[in-house]
């Protein structure tokens, strides 16, 4: 049993078979109980589980040489997992499910291209993902998150500039943190190491964001500018 309200409607009561509201504070946690048992029969493949909230991704390594063997694996996984979903009331969304061999750039030509049968529909690999905002690469290089990452910043930046004359710079600072700052600042961890030149990709986001705020040109330089915003 649940009750509903909220200041412009009075109280009711409802019944609920199983589960529990959509957008509850009552649902992460029990939803979490629900799906504990999950872990273990993923694990019972030998494949690592991840979940978070109602998204699950499955991990399995190999050598090159073992693929067809992951790939049967993954697919028996995958094939227990839509059988405890169905008993548990649940449903697969084969739409969402994605697959993804992950190798370095000079064996990518080597990672299967056959589609692997998710609950009987065939789902071909794919060459990124994107699992809460952080866009993941075959190759693992963070390339796609930070192209991605780049053209939105610019994106807002393009919308900023026609305001830019009607707020003072401390007000469009702030702008620009909130607006841009901040997607370069999520998740940030995932790019340790990342290549000089996708960095450079990055910084050219604070370098414009930069030059806006203080209306400076292409040409001028914009170290002190980004010493004095830190």
């Amino acid at each position: 049993m649940f009750s509903v309200g909220c200041c412009k409607y009075p109280y009711f009561t409802t019944y609920l078979v199983c589960g529990v509201p959509h957008g509850s504070v009552l649902g992460p946690v029990p939803f979490v109980l629900y799906t504990a048992d999950l872990v273990s029969l993923i694990e019972s493949h030998s494949l690592s589980p991840h979940l978070y909230a109602d998204d699950t991704q499955v991990y399995g390594s190999c050598s090159p040489a073992a693929v067809d063997a992951l790939s049967v694996t993954i697919s028996e996984c995958s094939a227990d997992v839509a059988s405890w979903i169905r008993s548990n009331r649940l449903r697969l969304n084969s739409d969402k499910t994605e697959v993804m061999w992950c190798t370095t750039d000079r064996r990518q030509h080597q990672l299967s291209t056959a589609a692997l049968p998710i609950d009987g529909v065939p789902v071909a690999p794919v060459s990124s993902v994107r699992g809460l905002g952080i866009y993941i690469g075959a190759d693992l290089v963070m390339r796609t998150h930070v192209k991605k990452t780049a053209s939105r910043c610019f994106a807002v930046l393009r919308q900023l500039r026609q305001i830019r004359r009607y707020v003072s710079t401390d007000t469009f600072q702030v702008l620009v943190v909130a607006l841009v700052v901040t997607r370069l600042d999520y998740g940030n961890a995932v790019l340790t190491g990342l290549p000089v030149y996708l960095s450079r990709r990055l910084q050219s986001v604070l370098n414009a964001d930069t030059r806006l705020i203080f209306g400076l040109r292409r040409s001028d330089h914009v170290s002190d500018a980004l010493i004095s915003l830190h």
